[in-house]
């Protein structure tokens, strides 16, 4: 095979993962070498998310396994037949995994537009179906059981102030979970008697906030505890192996890990809300505004690009409803 062949799988690691392996579809490479290799670029070059990546290649190939079924071709795929994708989608999906689906197809077609191998997008005109969010899903701590679930962790290994360090700093930063965990020791910058901390956001973007003072506490005895202050190069927050608590590897968590780390530490503090990562941004969030915080700064200190997105994360009408729902006495 030649430098200029097209592979039949793709094989950068961008685009694999331990139980898939994404395959240039079948209607693709029948379109041409051209046509096979945009696509790849399309996955490779033009999305930066492996999570997006991920996603899209899914739903790409997916389409493209319906659209084969049916006896279509790359040139003959026209908006009716992703119409009618979409309303077998919708039998089995709910509208916001619609959306994006029709979104990585739509994205594709472009794609493939600008690289002159389809001269039509067969999704521009079809239309997803309708999905406003005015409230979040994701499940929030009051300060009660945030409280709980923080003095339920011990204060003995280099483990638990790990921990601590890292749901104080999704809470207080409203930090986004892979921010976080890109974190390195030199990300906290002196700012004062204080630190100012810098989270790597999407895109390649550097986010700086002010270090809250008991994020701070929480930091200072986790890295002192871990001795590695001086490692300004190294993971702020990194894997401990699974029986020597008192020891952290040079390795960062990743989502996983962390995922793991709060269900654990949620079960031992006895709080049986479905928690995770996003919980303690929402938390910290919802806690801000509460306590009378501005939305316009809330949104700039979570970096969002829109006000709508940080009032998603606002659950004190939860509670103010609640409480009025209770002034009914009979």
């Amino acid at each position: 095979m030649t430098d200029d062949q097209l592979p039949a799988i793709i094989p950068p690691a961008a685009l694999t993962t331990t139980s898939d392996t994404y395959i240039v579809p079948s209607l693709i490479a029948d379109a041409g070498d051209a046509a096979g290799w945009r696509y790849v670029e399309f996955f490779t070059a033009n999305i930066n998310n492996d999570n997006t990546r991920r996603a899209y290649a899914r739903a790409c190939a997916r389409f493209f396994a319906w659209c084969e079924d049916r006896g279509l071709t790359l040139i003959t795929i026209r908006p009716f037949d992703v119409a009618a994708w979409l309303k077998e989608l919708q039998e089995k999906h709910g509208a916001p995994g619609v959306k994006q689906q029709l979104a990585a197809v739509r994205m594709l077609f472009d794609w493939l537009i600008t690289g002159q191998v389809v001269p039509t997008n067969p999704a521009a005109a079809v239309r997803g179906p309708k999905h406003v969010v005015k409230t979040g899903k994701t499940p929030v701590l009051d300060a009660a059981e945030w409280r709980k679930l923080i003095d339920s962790i011990p204060t003995e290994t280099v483990r638990d102030l790990r921990d601590r360090a890292l749901i104080a700093t999704l809470t207080y930063s409203f930090a986004r979970i892979t921010a976080a965990l890109k974190m390195k020791i030199e990300d906290l910058r002196p700012q004062g008697a204080g630190w100012r901390l810098r989270l790597h956001e999407k895109g390649g973007k550097h986010h700086e906030m002010p270090c809250h003072h008991a994020l701070a506490e929480a930091l200072h005895a986790y890295i002192a505890t871990a001795g590695i202050a001086e490692d300004r190069k190294g993971w702020l927050f990194r894997t401990s192996p699974r029986h020597a608590a008192t020891v952290l590897t040079e390795q960062p968590m990743d989502q996983a890990d962390a995922w793991r780390m709060i269900r654990r530490r949620a079960v031992a503090a006895g709080i049986h809300a479905p928690i995770g990562n996003h919980t303690f941004r929402a938390t910290g969030i919802t806690a801000y505004l509460g306590n009378g915080g501005a939305l316009e700064h809330a949104q700039s200190m979570a970096a969002h690009e829109s006000p709508r997105t940080t009032k998603l994360y606002d659950r004190t009408q939860d509670r103010l409803t609640q409480d009025e729902v209770e002034r009914i006495r009979l």
